[in-house]
């Protein structure tokens, strides 16, 4: 299965589906018609949430060079708490020990939750902190058998996942762009700019 294809195969349906959803009328499930891969694009997008599809590690790291490019990141100090991440940091002379003022978090995450479009966290990636602690931009690492329907699928992945060392701060980020004004549903949410690189490993 070429997940890449499969999502975004025919640009024709996108954006007929993207009409569709703009002027539907308030179903609460829009695009439940979709597979959980394409559900959790669908509303990863809505909420803001920037897409990079990763077929290989090496792509990864070509994407996340694209990043920090994009955003003039070199040479700048990065939240990171994973030492399986450190190589990407230290390949582009990114500084990670003591930050005092970070401009990103680069981490990977317990889940990706399809209806909500939001990314699933725990101390394992975040330790202590709270999303409004953490820099304002976020690059995310995760693979898409980490994509999962609902929440309560992701809270009993992580009961399975960590029979004994179970984490705390188990957190969701939904947010990704700052909310308009008439835009109730985010009241007491803090948006980030999050680039969430999905490496398919299915």
């Amino acid at each position: 299965m070429n997940f890449f294809k499969k999502i975004f195969g025919s640009s024709d349906a996108a954006s007929d589906e993207e009409h569709e959803s703009e002027y539907g009328g308030g179903n609460p499930i829009p695009n439940s018609h979709l597979s959980i891969d394409e559900q959790f694009i669908f509303n990863f997008k809505k909420n803001g949430g920037k897409f990079l599809y990763c077929e290989n590690k090496q792509e990864v790291a070509e994407q996340f060079e694209n990043i920090l490019e994009e955003n003039d990141w070199f040479e700048n100090e990065v939240l990171c708490y994973e030492p399986g991440l450190f190589h990407l940091l230290e390949e582009n002379k990114l500084i990670y020990v003591s930050p005092r003022t970070p401009k990103f978090l680069l981490a990977s995450c317990e889940n990706l939750i399809a209806d909500e479009g939001s990314i699933l966290f725990s101390s394992k990636q975040i330790r202590q902190d709270k999303p409004n602690e953490l820099p304002a931009n976020i690059v995310i690492i995760a693979t898409t058998s980490q994509i999962l329907p609902m929440k309560s699928d992701g809270l009993s992945a992580i009961k399975r996942k960590y029979e004994r060392d179970y984490p705390t701060n188990i957190t969701t980020i939904k947010y990704f762009e700052k909310a308009k004004e008439e835009d109730f549903t985010q009241y007491g949410s803090v948006a980030k700019n999050l680039y969430l690189l999905l490496l398919e490993d299915l």
